[in-house]
């Protein structure tokens, strides 16, 4: 029997995750509307410092959230981003960190996300909020 996450994972591998997902390594593990996981290495995402860069937390929570809100509006529709802020409060220099996007709110026409950041520690380094507008696909028959 296929699971909700392998199934959303098929789907997932489908549509794609995007350039700058793949030129960042993202990887996600796990993928539903309910909970997303992926990760992300620090080697080749940081900043002079060493330290993994403040837009690459960015980068993954939006790959998650995006993708997540995607996954829950359905065929015909298209989840795009209107808002993010993110709170780093550990610095990453080795390893990989993981994301994991949980929905705070699944409207008809917004969906608001939580992505907690951790290394491989699990302590916590960025916490990310996305809120994303669901309208029609370009093209798409209404």
């Amino acid at each position: 029997m296929i699971n909700q996450t392998e199934t959303s994972l098929a789907w997932l591998q489908q549509r794609g995750i995007g350039a700058l997902a793949e030129k960042m390594g993202i990887e996600f593990l796990e993928f539903s509307v309910d909970r997303s996981v992926a990760r992300m290495p620090v080697d080749g995402n940081t900043q002079p410092a060493m330290l993994l860069h403040g837009g690459a937390f960015v980068v993954l929570g939006e790959s998650l959230g995006s993708m997540a809100a995607n996954l829950y509006a359905g065929e015909g529709k298209l989840a795009v981003g209107i808002e993010i802020n993110a709170t780093h409060t550990r610095s990453a220099t080795s390893g990989h960190v993981t994301g994991v996007c949980t929905p705070i709110h699944l409207g008809r026409t917004l969906t608001t996300h939580e992505i907690a950041i951790s290394d491989e520690l699990g302590r916590r380094c960025s916490t990310i909020r996305i809120t994303n507008l669901i309208k029609d696909m370009p093209g798409a028959a209404s």
